[in-house]
Parts: structure tokens; sequence; C-alpha cells
């Protein structure tokens, strides 16, 4: 089964990327829709995601929010089928173990969206970074480091999207966040944009194809 929030995240995202980038990702939908409709066990699936990916390298950008994507559909459809300590079982250990270095911070956003929807809250930077990351507390220091340019950051809550892709564009190389810095940014900023305000997001973005294609996951999850 696919997430209904997935499967429009998908058709989303490809859009947008398309839109940014000369080609036409959209013709892909219905393959990525089927890798995650399938009845295969996650590693399978993971697979056969990465077989789209390599047979479309133009949109290798997309390939580890894709994963992402994936791992939440997971989450929110594959688990359902299986015992309810599954998340717990050694088998999902060892998924967990072969798949540490796939995906982006983009998972934690998603997983905390699908919180507000079910608590029917509305989704705000201070939160996320302190209720459901737990930033401030000690045993999450990890997150901490991860988060901290977001945290330094938090006064851009008042700003532009022009100031955003400003501070986006001079963050470091290394920084684990810098990917989804500027959609994440930009989608608390404003959790529901205009087409005028997504052009205005799209103009100042870094990387205008993988931005504006994060930014509609958001939408879609939100």
């Amino acid at each position: 089964m696919i997430d209904h929030k997935a499967a429009a995240a998908i058709k989303a995202a490809l859009s947008a990327f398309s839109a940014y980038n000369n080609i036409d990702a959209t013709a892909l939908t219905s393959k990525f829709t089927a890798v995650f409709s399938a009845q295969d066990v996650f590693l399978k699936k993971v697979g056969a995601l990465d077989s789209v990916f390599d047979d479309n390298p133009k949109i290798e950008a997309l390939r580890e929010v894709f994963f992402d994507l994936l791992l939440i559909n997971f989450f929110s459809e594959d688990v359902k089928k299986l015992e309810d300590d599954y998340l717990e079982t050694k088998e999902w250990e060892e998924i967990e173990e072969q798949t540490l270095d796939r995906g982006t911070e983009l998972l934690n956003l998603l997983l905390y969206l699908n919180e507000c929807a079910d608590e029917d809250i509305e989704p705000e930077l201070e939160d996320y970074l302190k209720e459901f990351l737990l930033v401030d507390e000690d045993e999450f220091q990890d997150e901490h480091r991860i988060y901290e340019p977001v945290i330094e950051n938090q006064m851009l809550m008042e700003s532009s999207v022009a100031e955003i892709g400003r501070i986006a564009q001079q963050m470091p190389e290394d920084s684990e966040i810098k990917e989804i810095f500027y959609p994440l940014m930009c989608f608390f900023h404003n959790t529901n944009p205009s087409v005028q305000e997504k052009d205005e997001i799209a103009k100042n973005a870094p990387d205008k194809g993988f931005g504006m294609a994060v930014l509609e996951i958001l939408a879609n999850f939100n």
C-alpha cells in the first residue's frame, strides 16, 4: 500500500523538480508509485527505488529524500501488516544498520508533520526543535549539533526568504543540515505559501529544483 500523503508528495516533488530542471521527471510517477506500493520487504523496496534512480541519473538529487519518503511510507502503511513490535525486532535492527548512511534530516521533519496532524497542532520551528527533536536536552546533543545552524538562525522566521537564501548560501559544505536548510526554513517561515510566494521562494533557492521538490513534499505532509 502507499500512503496518500506519500503518493501526493511523489507527484508534486517530481513536478517541481521538472519545472526547474528542464526535464519531464513526472513520467516516472507511476514507477515510483509501483515501488512504494509493492508487497515486498523494505530492503527489496529500497533496491527497487535505487534502480529507478540508477536508470534516471538526471533526478539523482532526489534519491535520498525519496528514501526518506519510502521510509515514512513504511512506517505509515507497511508496518500495519507486520507484528505490533516489528520495529523492536532483530530483523528491523539489521535493516537500520544496513541503511545507516541513507536518507536526510527530511525524515525527522516528516515524522514531526505526521505528529502535528495526529495532534491537530500547527507546525512551528521552535516546537519542532524543542518539543520534537529535544535539542535542549543533554541526551540529544547529536540533534543539537546537526541543527545548530537552524537553532542559531531562528530569527529568520521574522525575516524574508531572500535572507534565508543568503544564509543558506553561506553554510559550510560539511554541514549535515545544509542540503535541506533552505526548504526547511522556508516551510516554517510560511507553511501555506501562495503561488506568488512559491515563486519568490524559488527565486532565492540555492538549488531551485531540489529546494522546491522538498518544499512540495513538506506541503503534502502538512
